[in-house]
């Protein structure tokens, strides 16, 4: 047997934290076993169901990385297929016409609340032989069993046992001829050839009235592996203060696709004590066996971290390349100056995300607009103004401009001023910079062309005077 896996969003919004782990669990179940993932957009709720919302999942998905094999499939250019199934149902007995009114229904459920029982359809029309009444268009039930139980071996919560009776007879299809979810998944699972079904554990209710179509159709019904939700720090279920947004926020924010991948398959599936794990290693280590039965709690410092060590970790040409947009986005022009792979090599160890990296590009390839205020009153001293004139002048008869040189001229001129050196690095860091903090200075000043190292620095001295 072939292993078929899918993902299958509605696209009434973006692709968010949870719908993107369910998405990795099944592409990675696919590949452990050399099997296929299928995409497919289930768009048959048409007035949530948006164009916007279709492209933000597939761009996540790509971001992700997480590419399927076949698909996207839409549910609404399958329609006539699921006609034709509710056709085969009626003809062979396993669904019926029902003309009860949405009124009639209400008062079915308010009658059933009365009761103390579950609110649900009576089966009025199940059997029933009265003429239909006029003015109603009828929707499709389908015939529940009435006896037995459904039982679910479930890949990660175990035996889930639901009795028949605890069923109502769903809507197949609408009275407008639309077709309802549970209909559409069965018969999309089915001509598919979908093997397993990883899902969020929201869907376990659905799971024994699909289970019972698709033994109506004469299909064996797929594995089933519902995962526990997502929560917040606080235990509850995850929302949008907790970090519930699109998946592409996450990409804005300067997170690698790579470490979010890592990130969320740890969000309830693990394998030892093992944290870290590249895309070969989680398709060579994944089994639903080992998803976690419990919620997994979302934390926006772990995944940081994940990404710093992700961020450390990328060869220096890709991160310069990761890089690149965002530093593009603060109009920042990096054609003149050292190659950004280079700096971005200098930065990864003070960033945990590309735009906190980013922000510190600036003074590589333009002067600071200002200084530090604060920082300048302190610093900018006429001892300070002699000790960075003397730099200007050494570095400009420097033949190399490597940090081991940059740093022995420093060490040169503290020695030779018998001073300490933060009364040179403090400064120095201040007129280059403009701020107090950095890598250090004599990494710094290799990547920045001497001219305009002596720029600045005239700069830095003439503010000195100014300060005296």
């Amino acid at each position: 047997m072939t292993v078929r896996t899918r993902f299958a969003p509605s696209p009434t919004g973006y692709l968010h934290i949870g719908g993107a782990r369910t998405a990795l669990f099944s592409w990675l179940y696919a590949q452990r076993h050399g099997g296929q993932f299928v995409l497919r957009i289930e768009d048959t709720d048409q007035e949530r169901s948006s164009q916007a919302s279709v492209q933000a999942i597939l761009d996540g998905m790509a971001w992700l990385g997480l590419e399927a094999d076949e698909g996207p499939y839409y549910q609404t250019q399958r329609f006539d297929r699921y006609r034709e199934v509710v056709r085969q149902l009626l003809d062979q007995g396993h669904a019926y016409r029902c003309y009860s009114t949405p009124e009639e229904i209400e008062r079915m459920r308010e009658d059933a609340r009365a009761r103390g029982d579950k609110p649900r359809y009576d089966g009025s029309w199940r059997d029933c032989e009265d003429a239909p009444p006029d003015g109603v268009d009828a929707v499709v039930r389908f015939r529940n069993p009435v006896d037995g139980a459904v039982v679910i071996e479930d890949a990660v919560k175990g035996t889930i046992t639901i009795d028949n009776a605890e069923l109502d007879d769903l809507v197949l299809q609408r009275a407008d001829g639309s077709p309802t979810y549970n209909l559409s998944v069965v018969v999309d699972d089915l001509d598919m050839g979908i093997t397993h079904v990883v899902r969020g554990d929201d869907h376990v209710n659905n799971t024994p009235r699909q289970i019972n179509i698709l033994r109506a159709l004469g299909a064996t019904p797929p594995v089933y592996a519902h995962l526990p939700m997502i929560l917040g720090e606080d235990g509850k279920r995850m929302s949008k203060r907790h970090g519930a947004v699109s998946i592409m926020q996450y990409r804005d924010e300067g997170y690698l696709p790579d470490a979010l991948l890592n990130y969320l398959v740890r969000l309830g599936w693990s394998h030892g004590d093992q944290e870290r794990f590249d895309r070969d290693e989680m398709i060579a280590l994944f089994s639903l066996e080992a998803v976690n039965r419990a919620g997994a709690v979302f934390d926006r410092k772990k995944l940081d971290s994940v990404n710093q060590h992700y961020l450390q970790q990328l060869p220096a040409d890709r991160l310069g390349e990761a890089l690149a947009p965002f530093v593009a986005d603060r109009g920042i022009d990096t054609s003149t100056g050292a190659p950004l792979a280079q700096v971005a090599d200098l930065l990864r160890d003070r960033a945990v995300t590309l735009v906190e990296m980013a922000q510190s590009v600036d003074y590589f390839y333009r002067a600071p607009d200002t200084f530090d205020e604060k920082l300048a009153k302190k610093q900018f001293t006429p001892a300070s103004a002699v000790l960075l004139a003397q730099v200007s002048d050494d570095i400009a008869a420097l033949d190399d401009h490597s940090p081991a040189s940059i740093q022995g001229l420093l060490e040169r001129t503290v020695e030779q001023a018998s001073v300490g050196f933060g009364k040179l690095g403090q400064p120095l860091r201040l007129a280059i910079t403009g701020g107090g903090a950095s890598p250090a200075m004599n990494e710094v000043l290799a990547l920045i062309d001497v001219n305009e190292i002596r720029a600045r620095l005239g700069v830095a001295i003439a503010r000195c005077a100014a300060e005296e």
